[in-house]
């Protein structure tokens, strides 16, 4: 059976990956809107780990209204959750049997409900899955030392290809590198540089 994971390149991502494997023949594709080439980063990743790579070509407009919730919003959750859902609307048009992400129990974004879940699956006649909807945090990252070899630092100086960067691109290019440090808190992302 044939399974597309949305990917980052990041630990994430990279895990459910790894978690897949031995029941689909997965492709690891990175949402794109053109707004960057970050999205290498991820091919490199997938590379390393010996997986089928595509990028995922996104309408550009999403990023936009995105980029415009954020500000109206002053924070990034529901910029962030509306492009993630459109990257898994891309996703289940294409052809798979099933689609996945890399999202976990304690994620604050983004997630997937259980309907909109449903809706996916019952739309596009696929399966949805997150098969690290039931790890914590401390669980994931057990797993993730156990098996991958990880860049950890601050989102600003870390590679990857997630949304997050695209959009804080966005905001930094139209309103300058201090409106990101507005609207995006402090956080820590991952890149994942080989798998053991």
């Amino acid at each position: 059976m044939e399974l597309g994971l949305l990917y980052s390149g990041g630990k994430d991502s990279t895990l459910a990956a790894l978690l897949l494997e031995e029941f689909y023949d997965v492709t690891l594709l990175t949402a794109h809107f053109g707004i960057s080439d970050d999205w290498k980063h991820a091919r490199e990743t997938a590379d390393r780990a010996d997986f089928a790579f595509e990028r995922l070509e996104c309408d550009p407009d999403i990023a936009r209204e995105a980029v415009d919730r954020i500000r109206e919003d002053g924070f990034p959750r529901n910029g962030i959750q509306l492009v993630h859902k459109h990257a898994l609307e891309q996703l289940a048009s294409r052809e798979f049997d099933a689609i996945a992400d890399g999202t976990r129990r304690d994620d604050r974004v983004p997630t997937v409900s259980r309907a909109q879940a449903q809706s996916l699956e019952d739309r596009h006649h696929i399966d949805y899955i997150a098969p690290l909807s039931g790890f914590g945090r401390s669980a994931v990252d057990r797993l993730v030392e156990a098996r991958l070899e990880v860049i950890v630092g601050p989102s600003e100086e870390i590679d990857r290809a997630d949304y997050e960067a695209e959009l804080r691109a966005t905001i930094a290019e139209e309103d300058g590198p201090r409106a990101v440090e507005e609207y995006f808190p402090d956080h820590d992302q991952t890149y994942v540089t080989d798998v053991r």
